[in-house]
């Protein structure tokens, strides 16, 4: 499986020690399988959620701006769950998963960078 981390470096040997705590899946070495996704990745860095397991690997979707705007429309009451399930629908789905140990790390191999 070819994987993809979107960075401003490259990252020839990933490690934990430069992973931020405060993200989607907690601290961990990012990755997607979607190229167009690492892309958007290059120079960003979002602080979300905290998640406190033990796993060795994390795999979850990545909601973008317009899913959260849906959401928060359908809880303030401003459309109806038809409506919300409309837009949800089109949305183009975006996938990461967290190297969150050393030991999943060590599956990881390197074979190249580019610079977008």
């Amino acid at each position: 499986m070819i994987l993809y981390h979107g960075s401003f470096l490259e990252i020839v040997k990933p490690d934990l020690f430069h992973s931020r705590p405060n993200v989607d899946f907690g601290r961990g070495f990012y990755v997607t399988p979607l190229h167009e996704q690492a892309a958007k990745w290059c120079g960003k860095f979002k602080h979300r959620g905290k998640d406190s397991t033990d796993y060795d690997l994390v795999i979850g979707g990545v909601a973008n701006d317009k899913v959260f705007n849906t959401v928060e429309l359908f809880f303030d009451g401003l459309i109806d769950k038809t409506e919300a399930l409309n837009r949800l629908r089109y949305e183009k789905p975006n996938l990461q998963i967290c190297f969150r140990t050393e030991k999943a790390l060590s599956l990881l191999h390197f074979e190249g960078s580019e610079t977008l």
